[in-house]
């Protein structure tokens, strides 16, 4: 008998262990991997950079307002990806049906749960330890994420207002805003540097590319459903040309400043990095040209678009 309730107890064990690994990978697919990376890359290169350049203001006692500024930014990040997702079910069961909330992995009550306390609990810790400009910068990106997704406004249904919120969000804020939070967090003011204005503008530029190019794979969907973006409007191809060109652009401009101001940044790694990546993103533009502009194609080249932004996070710190 008491080996039986033992038996019994281990299933029902197991059995709750299984519940809360299964819950533990939704809620890790719900927040978009992809998009997390993004955030503590850009994150960290941006800190790292500020404390390389002044290595006698780093001090242990930062380290857990750090971690809470990164909790934080995580936190709104999985709020605007989470809140497009619980409005775009149906679309998602067209484009995305392996995406927790379409395919029932994790219900909607449940989606709703986790949008609420990451938008909540995200604007009450930047709010007690980071000063009122960065508390409005931060409500502001969660403002701009809740109008993409949620009616009547929904600007996601319109390609220019849609690209524009995703440029600003990813792009300006944060850089800026961690910029900003760390300088004032080691007592230093706020002053624009040459190395932060460039990634600023670089990586604004390069999320207009992603905010662009994320449609492609979706047209099906975003046809059916009445959702006008870029690919819907010009077709695969010419916003595949469109997004290459930008991001070789914007590769053009990275070389270019260097050659022009050599003093601002380490030329061998700012002008050979840039054109190590303009080289592999002509061969892969290439490589989508070659497959006809296939759907398993497309979703490789957009996954080597975000393998480039990463990319550009982890040499920012050394140029």
């Amino acid at each position: 008998m008491r080996r039986r309730r033992v038996i019994a107890r281990s299933t029902t064990v197991d059995g709750e262990t299984g519940k809360l690994n299964a819950l533990g990978a939704a809620i890790w697919k719900f927040v978009r991997p992809h998009t997390i990376r993004g955030t503590l890359l850009g994150t960290t290169a941006i800190v790292s950079k500020i404390l390389m350049g002044n290595p006698e203001m780093i001090s242990m006692h930062l380290v857990p307002r750090a971690l809470l500024g990164l909790l934080a930014l995580l936190m709104g990040n999985g709020y605007i990806v989470g809140i497009n997702q619980i409005y775009d079910i149906d679309i998602d069961k067209v484009n995305k049906p392996f995406l927790p909330v379409a395919s029932g992995e994790l219900s909607v009550f449940a989606a709703w749960a986790f949008c609420a306390v990451t938008a909540l609990g995200g604007a009450a810790i930047v709010a007690t330890n980071f000063g009122a400009l960065i508390t409005k910068l931060y409500c502001f990106g969660l403002f701009l994420g809740t109008i993409y997704s949620v009616p009547p406004l929904r600007l996601k249904q319109y390609a220019l207002p849609a690209f524009l919120i995703i440029a600003c969000v990813r792009g300006f804020l944060l850089n800026f805003g961690v910029y900003h939070a760390t300088r004032a967090a080691i007592g230093l003011p706020f002053v624009w540097s040459p190395a932060i204005t460039f990634i600023t503008i670089f990586v604004t530029t390069f999320a207009t590319v992603i905010a662009i190019t994320k449609d492609l794979p979706d047209i099906e969907g975003d046809l059916k459903y009445k959702i006008e973006t870029f690919s819907t409007r010009l077709g695969v191809k010419k916003v595949s040309y469109i997004g290459s060109g930008l991001l070789l652009a914007n590769y053009i401009f990275a070389i270019a400043l260097s050659v022009k101001n050599p003093t601002w940044f380490i030329q061998p790694l700012m002008i050979g990095g840039h054109a190590l990546f303009a080289s592999f993103l002509i061969v892969k533009t290439k490589a989508l040209e070659n497959a006809k502009f296939s759907r398993d194609a497309i979703l490789q080249y957009y996954r080597d678009i975000w393998a480039l932004f990463y990319s550009e996070y982890f040499l920012f710190p050394w140029i």
